[in-house]
């Protein structure tokens, strides 16, 4: 790592822990040259991934419209942002894990479903009517007799 100050390629690591955001590396680094310290941070470099829609359309992953469907979701049900961050992270954490270049949306659908379900059964039932496009009441009949068992 080349010093920002001199310029010189010699420095050490002095000081190395897991950064504030538990995502990356803090590394506190010394110049072999001017002796100055600065700071860098590691992080794992992820392979871009891409979510294949229902109409065979390719776009990249977004975890912003997953939040947004789980937030529309749970709109005035008593669901805690925390809750929101954690099912949003659990779900991007088994996506990421999959180490798949491409996913289906219908996967990433049936990942919020499921956390949702064990989450609060008004927001599963929304979430489940917009991803599973109910046509009519009998087939959002079926899907609330599915929670009650």
């Amino acid at each position: 790592m080349k010093c920002p100050f001199c310029n010189h390629e010699n420095t050490r690591v002095i000081d190395s822990r897991p950064a504030e955001d538990n995502n990356s590396i803090r590394r506190r680094r010394i110049c072999d040259e001017c002796n100055k310290r600065f700071t860098t941070y590691e992080k794992v470099e992820t392979i871009p991934l891409i979510v294949i829609k229902k109409d065979n359309n390719r776009e990249a992953y977004d975890r912003k419209k997953i939040e947004a469907g789980v937030l529309r979701a749970c709109h005035k049900r008593p669901i805690s942002a925390i809750q929101i961050t954690e099912l949003v992270d659990d779900v991007e954490t088994e996506i990421f894990g999959l180490e798949d270049k491409e996913i289906p949306s219908s996967k990433i659908g049936e990942l919020v479903m499921d956390r949702l379900k064990d989450l609060e059964a008004v927001a599963y039932v929304r979430f489940a009517s917009v991803y599973r496009e109910f046509k009519d009441v009998n087939t959002f009949m079926e899907e609330i007799k599915k929670i009650l068992k």
